[in-house]
């Protein structure tokens, strides 16, 4: 068997030097748009009042509220909130003051809310590492950097509000163990 040979005509080398720079400027591209949520962050962290956690957790003080102490682990706070995406797409807020209990929060979300007095109005940004990660929530893309204005209103140790929720449900009320609210999109851990 044997195979002809047909001579192919050779490349200029201007198309060739076209072609790696537009590789080179599709990567380019490419990484700017991937790194496009951090630059997000990285200027709100120039701003004005902005304090930068170990986390990445970035938050800004817009009313400080009471002083005194401020909500741990395991207590339920009392919030009105709106959560948005770095580019200023609302996914959530509430409608009424939302219990929240830290323990079933996303860790940024969670982290920040420890830092705040009663009374106190707060601007977070959460990179999404200590928000959804890398997995899709709702309307809530993977990889999302987040924002959330809080107002915190109060807060209770968990077992307070169990106990409290245990006495109503004995009047009548609502079933047990269960913590009112709880619209979709609330920060719930991953």
């Amino acid at each position: 068997m044997s195979v002809t040979a047909v001579p192919l005509r050779p490349v200029r080398r201007s198309y060739l030097i076209w072609i790696w720079v537009a590789v080179a400027a599709a990567i380019v591209v490419a990484a700017l748009l991937a790194r496009q949520g951090d630059a997000a962050l990285v200027r709100e962290a120039r701003g004005p009042g902005v304090v930068t956690t170990a986390s990445g957790l970035q938050y800004k003080v817009i009313e400080p509220g009471q002083g005194g102490p401020h909500p741990t682990a395991t207590d339920v706070a009392l919030i009105n909130y709106t959560g948005r995406l770095i580019d200023g797409t609302v996914f959530d807020k509430s409608q009424q003051p939302a219990p929240m209990p830290l323990s079933g929060v996303l860790p940024g979300f969670a982290e920040a809310l420890k830092l705040m007095p009663k009374g106190a109005k707060y601007r977070f940004w959460l990179p999404a590492k200590i928000g959804y990660g890398d997995k899709a929530a709702g309307a809530i893309p993977p990889n999302s950097d987040l924002v959330f204005d809080v107002e915190l209103i109060d807060f209770i140790p968990e077992a307070v509000l169990r106990q409290m929720q245990a006495q109503q449900s004995m009047m009548g009320g609502g079933a047990p163990g269960a913590i009112p609210g709880g619209a979709p999109g609330v920060p719930s851990p991953r």
